[in-house]
């Protein structure tokens, strides 16, 4: 069986890594990790062999290449359907869809005003008035379900909508944006959460000189 890897690049900056590792991660699968540099010429040309968009994350298991993150998340949940990385009831499943499509294509303020760096950390952070509105919308997000579903994940337990989010909560603790005690409750969730803290880790011990990359909006 040819190997299972999962091509990422930096833990410190790159979101859409994230995503799609605690998604291999939540389906049990075991991969290996496949990291590179897109400032390196010759790992930009391999990745644009890989993908003409050259983003990442791209998993590549039994002989299947798949490079967008929601294409990830419904790959996995077919062939892992007992990972449940969506939820059961079909009404709680087509809401973790759409909160999960709506980080996945939206929110581009928020991630230009406050791009994810798990090294940093400010003691205040003014927020441009752009991203505001963003901001607001993911904390209406994250009331929404944690109401509806009980907590202390977004749909009760650990769902695609979580890995998707995760990401916002790195943010939002290094730009030191102000929460409710709800919201702040959620994101000691995702820190606390196994996988998360692994990955965390492993950010923070990474070279200062890795150079930020979001290349999948």
């Amino acid at each position: 069986m040819a190997q299972t890897t999962l091509t990422i690049t930096s833990k410190n900056y790159s979101s859409w890594s994230l995503r799609g590792w605690l998604l291999c991660r939540m389906a049990g699968l075991e991969f290996t990790e496949k990291p590179v540099d897109v400032d390196d010429p010759d790992t930009r040309q391999e990745l644009l062999l890989l993908s003409p968009s050259v983003r990442v994350p791209r998993l590549s298991h039994n002989g299947v290449e798949v490079w967008d993150t929601l294409a990830i998340a419904e790959y996995l949940n077919e062939t892992k359907p007992k990972a449940q990385l969506l939820p059961k009831d079909v009404k709680a499943r087509a809401h973790c869809r759409a909160v999960s499509g709506e980080i996945h294509s939206g929110f581009y303020n928020l991630r230009s005003a406050l791009p994810m760096n798990i090294k940093a950390q400010h003691a205040a952070f003014k927020i441009f008035s752009g991203a505001r509105p963003d901001v607001q919308r993911v904390k209406e997000i994250w009331s929404d379900c944690l109401t509806t579903y009980g907590g202390p994940f977004l749909f009760g337990e650990p769902t695609v909508a979580d890995a998707m989010y995760a990401p916002v909560c790195t943010r939002f603790r290094t730009y030191a944006v102000e929460l409710d005690p709800d919201h702040a409750a959620y994101c000691d969730t995702i820190y606390a959460w196994e996988p998360m803290a692994e990955w965390v880790a492993a950010a923070k011990e990474e070279p200062d000189e890795v150079v930020e990359l979001e290349v999948e909006f």
